[in-house]
Formats: C-alpha cells, structure tokens, sequence
C-alpha cells in the first residue's frame, strides 16, 4: 500500500500502519471532501462575524469559562490561544509512527465536514506527512476526555501560527529529515507554509480522541503479529519440551465452544505435523498446563484482538471535535452547532484495558514455557540452564530472568486505567476516561511481550540443538522457523552477550513474520513498525 486517500469514511487499520510506519503517501483531498469542509467553515464565518449568537467554543472561552462571549474580532486569537493554552505535556517524546498515525487520524476526523474548518488545515497535515516533518508530542498530560488536549495541541502548534507570515510566535519542536528543530524552522525547510487558524479552528485540532485512537490502531496491529506468533512459539517450544498432541485434537477444542480455541491448536498442531520429538515420551499422560493449555489461553486472545479491532476501526472515521456542526435543511438555519461529548475516550479507554490484560496473558504463558526449558526437573531431560558446560557458563539463565522481569511489569501495567477518574476543570469536566494512559500502557506491554515471544524463541532452539538430533526431528513448519532463528542467532556456547541475540528475534516478532514459512502472515507485515529517529526527553 504506496498511497492512501482520506475522506472521513474509509480509514482502515492498516491504512494508517502503512502511514504511520511505511511511509505511505497521503493524496491530496478532492473536491467532495473540500465541499463538506468548506460549507461548515462558512457557517461558522458567517456567525461569527454577525456576532448574534453564542456557540460554545467558538466565540466563548472553554471549561469552566464557556459562559465568557468572546468579541467576534476575538474569535481568531481565541482559536490560536487554545492551542498555546494546551501546550502542557510532560514526558518521552512519542515515537515517530504514533505522532505520524495521530496526524493522519486528526486529518480524516477533520475531512468529515463536522468541525468547520478550512480545507487548508487538513491539507497542511497531510503536506507534513508526504514531506517528513512530525512534531515532537510529550507522551503525558492528555485526561482521554476532553480528548487528548495537550497531545494534539503539540501537533497543532508546528502546523500554526499567530497570523499568516508570522516567524516569531511559538512553533513546538518536529524533527524533519533526521535533525530536530523549531518547528518554523522544519515547516520552512520542507516548504510547508503554517496556518493562522480561523474561527474554531484551534478547538478542531485539539479536541478529540485522537490520540487514543491512534495508539489502539498501532496496538492491534502489532497484536495480530505478535498472537500468530506466540502461537508459533509455543508449538517450536512444545518440540523442545517433547510435548504431547493429545492436547490440540480437533474434537476436544470444537465440544468447549470456546471462541478462537480451535483455530489455535489447529495452528500448532499444523505447525508441529511429522514431528519427531512430539509425542516421543511414550510414558508421559499429559504435559503441564503452559503447553496443554495453550488453546485454551492463546485461543481467546485471538478472539479478544479481532473484537476490539471491530470495535476500535470505526472510531479511526468518528467525528470527535466539540462542538460539531450538523446541516439540516429542514429547519430555518440550514446549520447549527451542537455541543456534546463526542471527545470522551471511554470507551477506548475499556477496549485498550481489554488489550493489555489480553496481551499480557501472552507473556505469562510464554514464560511459564520458558522456565520449564532452563529447569531439569521440568525440562524433561534437558541440561540446566541448557548449557553445555555449567558452572563456568551460564547458560540461558538470565534472559529467563528479563522474562520473568517484563511479566511482572505487565502485571502493574495492566490494571485498568479506565476505572480512574480525577474530576477537573472546576468539575465541569467531572468524568473522564483515563483512555491515553491505556494506550501508552497497551503498547508497552505489547512491547514487552514482543521480547518475551523472542526470548522463547531462542530459549526453544537452544534446547533443540541440546536434544540428540533434534533439528533434524522436527516438524516440517518447526524445521523452518529453527532454520530462520539459527539464521539470525547462533546456539549459545559459551557466556556471551545475549541482549542483540534477543533484539534480533524481537525484531521477527515486530515485523509480523509466520516464522515456519518464512513469509508474513497477510496483511500484518509490512514493514517493521519502529522509528527511524530517536525520541526526545523532555527537560
């Protein structure tokens, strides 16, 4: 996927993975989309200028103070103030590809024609995009309702100005062609001109659940990578731990009516076919639950992930600006403005709590295997800690331990952040969902377990190689993904140091490979989604 277009109805998941992490270039918008833009934009222009009404947001203050009229030769200066007044986030600078999905997700809300706003701040956003300049967003500070108001003000005040032509006013920090600088500065170098926001503009751009919403698109995009290959992991460590296939018979996963068992075991029992270390303990009745289980535990995880995607993919098309602007022609005044609370990330925020409980569950098991592989009581013949000449080695001892490590991490990023809530704004803002801190919490624990998937991989062929002949009694998928961790890292004989090993199968699990085929399973990988550039710490 090379180019995408945006029209405020058919932003997809992967459209913004190709985006945000592949480069794809966003088109120019056409004339229909134009159209709906500019016919709110000029209701919003023409109210404000007859100065009759009082419309929240647009000529009131915010908050607490929306019983403040703002003069209507205010109404620009409002508009740029919000944003400055947003400009409060603390923390990491995001990586690249989640400011880059932010920007494209705020892009296709605005296309709607719900906000009433000018073409120009859509186009704009889309330039930054085609010619590389990505502002430098601080990873806190956003309450997930009203939406994500200091993340997006950090976006926002790169593309914008105090009036047009303007050099002096403040313009953020982006990064443009590897080199960070004011955002003026990266906008000019990439011939991008800055936008004095209108009326409601500056509000558009800053509220919403942008943020949120972007970060689940990354998350469950890097989920569908990292379940298929857990799955994949967990049979290559079911070989070395000579497991059993009783487990995975087809009819004992179809009478549990359990949703995404059966398509698991039916994976691992594909990927485990003409094995010879499988099922080789003719004494043993049944394995431990890490590798008996496996189904049963990976299987509505694959149920959980495709349930908030269908969940979470709407919202990537959802107006989430407030106030909106409506048209009916029924009425007097074919537009009104109508304010509501379409910013609130509730439900996002519970979808991407879902996630991380769900992803965290991946690591758990995949550790419990781990673990068993480096213990000789459980390893069922393996040498302890797999090495080949202990005590001066060794061994696989410590990535155990950076497992057991990341699990534990999981545990406390995995407490639901949408069970939180902290009234603000003089209580007006009484409720809110805590959504950002769910999405910075998903992806890390993706992240985690990403390492925790590698770490078995590793751990899994190490202890083939220490089985007699083991590589040459796997299965046919298995021998394919021995083949393609041995081609990456070596068998560890002796002390060395381990951290690029892991890094390495990391980056297989990133990328979305099917290991056993050695291909991508479709439509996840495309490219490795990581940035170019390094994030900045905030002073």
């Amino acid at each position: 996927m090379n180019t995408i277009s945006l029209d405020g109805q058919s932003l997809t998941i992967e459209k913004v993975y190709a985006v945000a992490c592949n480069g794809a270039r966003v088109e120019d918008l056409d004339d229909a989309t134009k159209k709906k833009m500019i016919s709110s934009w000029k209701w919003v222009e023409r109210t404000v200028s007859e100065d009759h009404k009082t419309m929240y947001g647009i000529n009131t203050g915010f908050g607490p103070l929306a019983s403040v009229r703002i003069k209507a030769s205010e109404a620009a200066k409002l508009s740029r103030n919000v944003i400055l007044a947003c400009l409060v986030g603390v923390g990491e600078g995001l990586p690249i590809e989640t400011v880059r999905a932010m920007m494209l997700v705020r892009a296709n809300t605005l296309c709607r024609g719900y906000s009433g706003v000018r073409p120009i701040i859509v186009q704009t956003l889309i330039d930054m995009l085609n010619r590389g300049v990505t502002p430098v967003i601080p990873s806190k500070g956003s309450l997930g309702a009203s939406g994500d108001l200091a993340p997006l003000a950090h976006m926002a005040v790169v593309m914008t100005c105090d009036t047009e032509g303007d050099r002096e006013g403040y313009s953020g920090e982006a990064w443009y062609e590897g080199e960070l600088l004011s955002g003026a500065e990266a906008m000019q170098r990439a011939g991008i001109e800055r936008v004095a926001p209108g009326a409601k503009e500056g509000l558009a751009l800053c509220n919403g659940t942008t943020f949120m919403v972007s970060s689940a698109a990354l998350a469950i995009h890097r989920a569908e990578a990292l379940i298929a290959n857990a799955e994949l992991s967990a049979a290559f460590s079911l070989e070395a731990l000579t497991g059993l296939s009783a487990a995975f018979y087809p009819e004992l996963q179809e009478v549990n009516q359990l949703q995404g068992q059966e398509e698991t075991a039916a994976n691992i029992l594909n990927y485990v076919a003409g094995s010879r270390l499988v099922d080789s303990d003719t004494e043993r009745v049944q394995d431990a639950y890490a590798l008996r289980c496996t189904p049963q535990v990976l299987g509505p995880i694959r149920h959980t992930i495709s349930f908030i995607r269908s969940s979470v993919e709407p919202l990537l098309n959802g107006a989430t600006d407030n106030p909106l602007i409506f048209h009916d022609p029924a009425i007097g005044d074919p537009y009104f403005s109508v304010s509501g609370g379409n910013f609130h990330g509730e439900g996002i925020a519970m979808w991407l709590d879902f996630l991380s409980i769900a992803i965290a569950e991946i690591g758990n098991l995949a550790e419990r295997r781990i673990f068993r592989m480096v213990t000789p009581e459980l390893s069922n013949g393996l040498p302890s800690m797999l090495v080949t000449n202990p005590g001066l080695d060794t061994g696989l001892m410590m990535p155990q331990y950076t497992a057991a490590a990341l699990v534990s991490d999981n545990k406390t990023l995995a407490h639901p952040d949408s069970v939180d809530s902290i009234p603000s704004s003089a209580n007006q803002e009484d409720h809110v969902s805590m959504g950002a801190n769910s999405a910075r919490h998903a992806l890390e624990i993706v992240e985690n377990v990403t390492h925790i998937v590698a770490i078995e991989l590793m751990t899994a062929a190490q202890a083939i190689d220490l089985r007699t002949d083991g590589a040459n009694r796997l299965g046919k998928e298995t021998a394919k993904v021995y083949a393609i961790v041995r081609n990456r890292v070596e068998m560890v004989k002796e002390d060395r140091e381990l951290h690029l090993d892991i890094e390495a199968l990391a980056d297989l699990v990133r990328e979305g490979y099917i290991l056993c085929c050695g291909q991508r399973q479709a439509g996840l990988g495309q490219k490795k989604c990581s940035s170019d550039l390094p994030t900045k710490k905030k002073a």
